[in-house]
This record gives structure tokens, sequence and C-alpha cells, in this order.
């Protein structure tokens, strides 16, 4: 079974990161107003970031690399993909 870290971006302009097995399904729980509770206030929310991991510890591990950078940082991380 495979991992995504993902980044998208809320309505406000704001990122969140964060991992599922199942990346359609995650992004219509968030816009559903059943994900995160911190997009639950900025959706709709969409997909501008994608990263597959080979397990639950790989994909945790890089959401908190990504979680670490600056705005700034993550803006160019979309960019180069």
């Amino acid at each position: 079974m495979s991992w995504f870290c993902y980044i998208v971006e809320c309505a406000d302009h704001t990122y969140y990161t964060g991992i599922t097995t199942n990346l359609e399904r995650r992004i219509d729980q968030h816009n559903a107003g059943k994900g995160a509770k911190y997009v639950k206030g900025r959706l709709p929310v969409r997909v501008v970031y994608t990263e597959e991991c080979e397990n639950r510890s790989d994909a945790s591990r890089r959401e908190m690399q990504i979680k670490a950078l600056d705005k700034d940082q993550k803006t160019e991380l979309i960019k180069r993909a």
C-alpha cells in the first residue's frame, strides 16, 4: 500500500500538509468539512503537491520536513514539482 504526503492550498491561500493512503478520498473529506480542523474554516482546498512514499513512517517523516518549511520554501517546492 502506498502512502502520499500532500500539500493543499486553502481558500485563504495558506497551505496544509498531510498524509493519506487515498488522496482523492482525503481531499473530498477536507472539502466536506470532515478533514483536519485547520482547513474547516478555509474551504475549499485544492491539491498543489503530492509525493508518494513507501510506507507510513516515510510519509510521516516527509510531512514533518515539509511542515518545518516556511511558506516561501513550500511555494518553491510546489513550483519545482
